[in-house]
């Protein structure tokens, strides 16, 4: 079961998405969403609009 609980910013201003995963609480980093399966997927439509526009962000550099 994975359910998301929230977002946190760090202080180097990146941010981290919580997740509880089988009843543990994860703090996972937007370039590591792809190593735990089914996280990307329990993101709420604006979350996902977000790491859409950084990734769309980082490609013009």
């Amino acid at each position: 079961m994975i359910r998301y609980m929230g977002t946190k910013n760090t202080d180097d201003g990146s941010v981290l998405y919580i997740f509880l995963i089988n009843g543990l609480q994860k703090e996972i980093r937007e370039s590591a969403l792809k190593q735990y399966p089914g996280c990307y997927e329990a993101l709420p439509a604006t979350a996902k609009a977000r790491i859409s526009a950084n990734r769309s962000w980082l490609q013009k550099l």
